[in-house]
């Protein structure tokens, strides 16, 4: 027979052990379960219910199955309205971060590599004043030009209409005299049926892999690239044990770099797949690139010194790890 003491000390054990577990809601800014990224975020909810024995589990939701915009996330994290999330488009939230994509500033993905790297620090402080602890991410490739029109040159953008993510990509191709148009991903297939755009910026195994069929052209010129942050709500990640807030960090970090190895073969197959259905791919033109370097290096300075010294500082950081 269970002294009645100690099994009321069995009890009150198990019942905080339970009240310690914790249950996250997870969100995606993507709708598609079948991206690289949805399923390396599913990859870490499975692997950090097993590898924490159950002290937390997340439930990842696809985008626009909750109520947050895209361009709301860090800001529904940082809220605590859901725990856990992929956020592709902190830049309103976290203009900071923005340097990493400025147009022709990094081109490679080595190059990408080291950025990252020098700018970590001034991320992971800028995403803590929104209450957010960043954990880690991954990236697409580099961002090219498909259209409906033929392309083989920079020039060839003049008198056109280009959707862009973001107004750094929209000064590239305003500076190439193109139209730069701002549209939800939702809006492109319609937009270019009705020849409200003429192209987008995008990577074969993003955007393009669902409008190809809208879009004959590809020209291969890197103009920037996109990623994505993995990130938590500060309090719930302080509520964890020492012990699965480390787990969680290197779950992510791992799951973060296959999901970007993962875009990165998925970007070649796509190619072909693009090429085979009829899609004209043109390799850049070896004197675009300077043409564009010099024409953009100006706007970083100058998008720096206009957003201040924290910004002039971040670019001269990233300027230097990459020797440019």
């Amino acid at each position: 027979m269970t002294h009645p003491i100690l099994g009321a000390f069995a009890v009150l054990t198990a019942s905080t052990l339970a009240a310690e577990a914790a249950d996250w809601t997870g969100y995606t800014y993507s709708a598609v379960s079948t991206t690289a990224a949805v399923k390396g975020m599913n990859r870490i909810a499975d692997r950090v219910a097993e590898e924490t024995g159950g002290d937390l589990t997340i439930t990842v939701h696809l985008g626009k199955t909750l109520q947050i915009a895209s361009s709301d996330i860090t800001q529904a994290v940082g809220d605590g309205i859901v725990d856990f999330a992929a956020d592709f488009f902190f830049s309103g939230n976290v203009p900071i971060a923005r340097i990493l994509n400025l147009p022709m500033l990094i081109e490679t993905d080595d190059e990408w590599n080291k950025a990252y790297a020098a700018m970590e620090p001034v991320l992971i402080d800028a995403f803590a004043q929104q209450g957010v602890v960043l954990l880690g991410g991954y990236r697409y490739p580099e961002q090219t030009i498909f259209t409906t029109f033929e392309i083989d040159s920079l020039d060839d953008l003049t008198g056109h209409k280009i959707r862009v993510t973001s107004p750094e990509q929209g000064r590239f191709v305003e500076d190439f005299g193109g139209a730069a148009i701002t549209l939800s991903g939702s809006e492109v297939p319609t937009s270019l049926e009705r020849g409200v755009i003429e192209g987008v910026l995008t990577a074969s195994a993003g955007g393009a892999k669902n409008w190809h069929e809208f879009l004959p052209y590809n020209y291969r010129f890197a103009v920037n690239y996109g990623n994505s942050m993995i990130i938590a709500n500060a309090d719930a990640f302080d509520a964890l044990s020492a012990d699965t807030q480390a787990r969680l960090r290197e779950i992510v970090s791992e799951e973060g770099a296959a999901i970007t190895a993962a875009f990165l073969v998925d970007e070649t197959d796509q190619m072909a797949a693009q090429t085979a259905a009829g899609m004209t791919i043109t390799e850049a033109a070896a004197g675009d690139a300077p043409v564009a370097r010099e024409k953009l290096a100006p706007f970083w300075e100058a998008w720096a010194q206009e957003n201040g010294a924290e910004y002039e500082q971040a670019l001269a950081t990233v300027r230097a790890a990459i020797g440019k």
